[in-house]
């Protein structure tokens, strides 16, 4: 499992956690789209804002390996503003390549900076 050296751990000063120390033992947990709906708290907002947000400052639109990004975090953007990047994907795999849908990124979270990215 590749470990994105430099990418933020968790939203500081939360729980909300963007990253996994380590593979789970047990297999990996597959990647599945959770439907984020109207009335979610302002905190769950945030947290996916700025997980997105890491996400193109770290990879910009360049395919990414999924790694050791958090499973549970990705699914809130995933099948929208992060996508998968090779077919066949295979969402229970560590080396599954993934990408940022800017134009998709920016309509959800107009807020966001989007600009450049380290790709």
């Amino acid at each position: 499992m590749l470990k994105h050296r430099g990418f933020p751990g968790r939203l500081p000063g939360t729980d909300y956690q963007f990253t996994i120390r380590r593979a789970n033992p047990r297999g990996v947990t597959p990647l599945q789209r959770r439907e984020r709906h109207v009335d979610r708290r302002p905190a769950d907002r945030q947290a996916d804002a700025a997980f997105l947000q890491a996400l193109w400052e770290h990879f910009g639109d360049a395919p990414f390996e999924r790694g050791n990004l958090d499973a549970g975090r990705l699914g809130w953007l995933f099948g929208r503003e992060v996508v998968p990047a090779e077919d066949p994907f295979d969402p229970e795999n560590y080396d599954a390549l993934l990408r940022v849908d800017r134009a998709v990124a920016q309509a959800s979270f107009p807020e966001l900076t989007l600009d450049g990215g380290s790709a």
